[in-house]
């Protein structure tokens, strides 16, 4: 049995590095996070010429989080610093003594116990590891060592193979009655693949009779389903589409929306899933590049394509056609010509990226690759089997369409509201005992904006999982979803292209909140340099993800770069000690004001932590003296007494001076496209104050 830890603990260490580069690292409290396991997250709350003001949450969730104010104060520049926790009386002070080449450094602890019951039940020479591994890595920052890359059994095949089984087994994915059932689903996974046409068809096999989708107009079974899809096709085929024909669908979340994508699945047909909130001129645009043969719409969004060429057909997908000559899905399935050809290979669902920094590119998803799909995201987030799932998210979404190809293999029943609520999502939730909710991060919001009492009119207690992708969810939302709900918030980082990179759990979010996670089973993330090489942990970078669910390309347009078989996100972030990622921002986001590397996201985080603020957007605008500043657009809540000058002070004290917006706005709401992320070249165009109202973009409903 090791002693337990003293109040005064000594390390000291000798190291062959400048000691101005390790006194710069160890001035900055985001160092530590993100170089000292345990420490979980820095929220910076006052910087001075001599001193920082932080917040650190120290522990895990299993054995406890406590969030301590940390303060820090330089005794003697470059020489020697202090560290104090004024709540426990605990400190720590840092002396360096050296030169340009080699850096004694001399680090006394006081009272370390106070600041968290499992670091009292450790010995001094555990502490003393904890401090010289943190060291290290600081060193190899500043050598530049090549360290942040994180893979979860992406190089090496067989562990992957044995952990999908183990993953299938635990979840009960494949699990069957009786002998007669598995060989019928295995049957129809053979005939369709692993996709939706497949995943609607084995469960059809095995649970004919049980619910597949519920939505705004009644309810499917599996046999359902995979009858109709089937029928559909068939009527597809008559009508001269086939393998290598592409069609587009412009609809909200309903059961016909799915069968439109599983009937093109089973006959090889591509769909384009065209985002509602397209201008008539983009669609136009869309269905040129993509030589569309067809479009499938609902009623309401007819106006979207009014102006397309008359010979390109259209068909109504949700029962409510603009003219009774228009031929509805029910008309095609009615036909009952249930005989097609399959094709050697199931149609392909092109997703259209968010086009938040461009025009919108068609991104062309891959199959699922068997089992190794779902394993990977059930290694992250224990799904139920056979329980109701809600998506509100939407279809056309890479995220939406992604719980969807999950909900099959689940046998879950699937809610498809046709517009967001917020309170509406809260009443399916009560009335269908839903288990896990997929959901976009302004969905979460919306549903903490709620008034308590109306959230408190709904049993929400069935809830297992609620899980948001699409866009960063701010660290304030995360904790305040969580201490509303319960530990089930989940956090998957990807996109379009990628698929899947990382996935943050409850744990790893009440640890660090602004947390993107850690990889799921069979996926790489890495943190490269300009030279396409890892930079060291706790340093930013490009994020490259590499998995088997990469897209297949572009229909018309360059592929991001590639290094190593790892596609570029386009973001910048780092990875920290625990191997979680963190996301800096877009990297045409960054600005450089007076020679600085400026993100905005920090800047938002802060400003969310305001209980008068809403909502709020940080953008770079160009700058005469500066070259670029920031500028921040904020929605305050319903009588809240906030200025500009109270967001520039707040900024002000917690960041640096470059990190301050000069230009603060106020607006009802912020522009967002349909999938909820918020369209920032909008609010710096030369329309900016009138696009950012429209009510349809920020309103109570997202989806409109």
């Amino acid at each position: 049995m090791h002693e337990l830890v003293t109040d005064v603990i000594d390390v000291n260490a000798e190291f062959a590095v400048a000691r101005k580069a390790l006194w710069d690292l160890l001035l900055e409290p985001q160092t530590y996070p993100r170089l000292f396991a345990g420490i979980g997250a820095c929220e910076l709350i006052d910087t001075g010429p001599d001193s920082r003001i932080a917040n650190v949450r120290i522990g895990t969730a299993e054995s406890g989080i406590r969030t301590h104010q940390l303060l820090l104060t330089v005794r003697r520049w470059y020489e020697s610093l202090e560290l104090q926790c004024p709540g426990t009386g605990s400190f720590v002070s840092i002396r360096l003594r050296g030169d340009e080449e080699r850096t004694k450094i001399v680090v006394t602890v006081f009272a370390a116990g106070r600041l968290h019951p499992a670091i009292a039940e450790q010995s001094n020479a555990v502490v003393v590891a904890w401090v010289n591994k943190g060291l290290r890595r600081a060193l190899d920052v500043i050598r530049g060592a090549r360290t942040s890359t994180v893979v979860n059994a992406e190089n090496s095949p067989l562990r992957r193979q044995v952990s999908v089984a183990k993953q299938m087994v635990t979840v009960g994915v494949g699990r069957t009655a009786n002998l007669a059932t598995g060989v019928k689903q295995v049957r129809s996974l053979t005939k369709w693949g692993f996709n939706l046409a497949g995943g609607y068809a084995a469960a059809a096999a095995h649970a004919p009779d049980r619910i597949a989708v519920i939505d705004d107009h009644g309810t499917r079974t599996f046999a359902e389903m995979h009858t109709r899809t089937s029928a559909l096709a068939g009527a597809m085929a008559r009508l001269d589409l086939g393998f290598g024909d592409t069609i587009g669908l412009l609809a909200r979340n309903h059961a016909g929306m799915v069968e439109c994508m599983v009937a093109a699945g089973k006959l090889g047909v591509d769909v384009a899933l065209l985002n509602v909130g397209l201008s008539g001129r983009q669609i136009e645009d869309i269905v040129q590049r993509h030589r569309l043969a067809a479009l499938f719409v609902d009623g309401d969004l007819e106006q979207l394509v009014r102006y397309l060429h008359a010979d390109l057909h259209r068909f109504n997908t949700d029962g409510h056609p603009p003219a009774p000559h228009r031929s509805t899905i029910d008309d095609l399935i009615a036909q009952g010509h249930t005989e097609f050809h399959r094709p050697s290979r199931a149609g392909r669902l092109i997703v259209l990226t968010s086009g938040t920094s461009g025009t919108p590119k068609g991104a062309r998803r891959p199959q699922p690759k068997g089992f190794a799909t779902i394993a990977a995201l059930l290694s992250r987030i224990p799904l139920p089997m056979e329980q109701p799932m809600l998506i509100p998210a939407p279809l056309f979404h890479t995220w939406g369409l992604a719980g969807l190809q999950i909900s099959t293999p689940l046998r879950a029943t699937v809610v498809l509201p046709g517009r967001f609520d917020a309170e509406d999502c809260l009443r399916l939730v009560a009335e269908h005992r839903v288990a896990s909710m997929i959901v976009v991060p302004t969905m979460v919001n919306r549903i903490l904006d709620l008034p308590a009492a109306v959230r408190a009119r709904y049993d929400t207690s069935s809830l297992r999982a609620v899980v948001s992708c699409g866009a960063p969810l701010a660290g304030a939302t995360v904790l305040r979803f969580m201490d509303a709900y319960g530990d089930i918030l989940y956090n998957v980082y990807g996109s379009t292209e990628v698929s899947w990179a990382t996935i943050a759990t409850p744990e790893d979010l009440r640890t660090a909140p602004t947390t993107a996670g850690r990889p799921p089973l069979g996926t790489r993330v890495a943190v490269l340099g300009p030279d396409q090489r890892p930079v060291p942990v706790g340093v930013t970078g490009h994020i490259f993800v590499g998995n088997h669910m990469l897209f297949d390309g572009y229909v018309n347009s360059a592929p991001p770069a590639e290094a190593d078989g790892m596609l570029d996100t386009g973001d910048l972030g780092y990875l920290d000690v625990a191997g979680r990622l963190f996301v800096a921002g877009r990297d045409d986001e960054m600005i450089i004001s007076g020679g600085e590397n400026v993100f905005p996201r920090p800047v938002e985080e802060a400003l969310a932590h305001l209980p008068q603020v809403s909502e709020v957007a940080v953008v770079g605008v160009p700058d005469q003296e500066f070259g670029q500043r920031l500028a921040a657009f904020v929605v305050k809540r319903e009588g809240a007494g906030l200025d500009s000058d109270m967001i520039r002070a707040y900024i002000r004290h917690r960041l640096s001076r470059f990190s301050v917006p000069r230009d603060v706005t106020f607006l009802p709401s912020l522009p967002r496209g349909e999938t909820g992320k918020i369209i920032k070249q909008v609010l710096t165009g030369p329309q900016a104050g009138e696009a950012a109202l429209p009510p349809s973009l920020g309103g109570p409903h997202l989806f409109t």
